[in-house]
């Protein structure tokens, strides 16, 4: 089987966020879909493995910020590349703004936030699909929506002369670098949460 055939799939990519006390979080995410127009409701699905997750399941509350094709690629390190349990990803976060819910949202490299209150949830084994209804949105800006494929094409860096000497392989979903050989059969990406079948051999 050729798992490359789902990247095929147009994926929109996001920042989802949360707050639990005084506690901000923020994750990337590409599952944001939504299920009814009356109520306007959506569903997002997210690995267990996020703090966000976490922090989601225990208030049944999030906003999700639409990335645009003005997103730098600084925004999926920061948000994607690092957990929320080990560093605090909103302290001196510039360009965010707290909605109605007093959860945070990106304003800069966004085209639009959405605020929701979850009212379902699905248990998938890894990840957890939240369906919520929507009770706050707005546009922030008339850039395109990031697609999975743009952000492949244009905002993910490209291997470089330096890697190329790396022996070890890399993930074909967000670029991660497992150096050493073999790559462990249990291992999963950091940075994307993919298994090893997402990665490839650095020849």
């Amino acid at each position: 089987m050729n798992t490359k055939a789902i990247f095929n799939i147009s994926y929109g990519l996001y920042v989802l966020t949360a707050k639990e006390g005084e506690k901000e979080n923020g994750c990337i995410i590409n599952t944001l879909q939504q299920v009814t127009e009356k109520p306007l409701a959506i569903t997002v699905t997210v690995n267990k493995q996020n703090l966000t997750h976490d922090m989601i399941l225990r208030t049944g509350k999030f906003n999700v910020s639409l990335l645009s094709t003005a997103c730098a690629f600084d925004v999926f390190k920061h948000f994607g590349f690092q957990s929320g349990r080990d560093v605090d990803k909103f302290a001196d976060y510039p360009d965010v703004v707290r909605s109605e819910n007093g959860i945070p949202y990106l304003t800069k490299g966004t085209n639009a936030y959405v605020s929701a209150e979850v009212f379902q949830t699905v248990d998938l084994g890894t990840h957890t699909i939240f369906f919520a209804k929507v009770t706050d949105a707005d546009v922030l800006s008339e850039d395109p929506s990031l697609t999975y494929a743009y952000y492949h094409e244009h905002v993910k860096p490209k291997p470089g002369a330096e890697e190329a000497k790396t022996k070890g392989y890399r993930c074909k979903v967000c670029g991660y670098v497992y150096e050493g050989d073999p790559l462990p059969e249990d291992f999963i990406c950091p940075w994307c949460k993919h298994g090893i079948e997402d990665f490839e051999k650095i020849v």
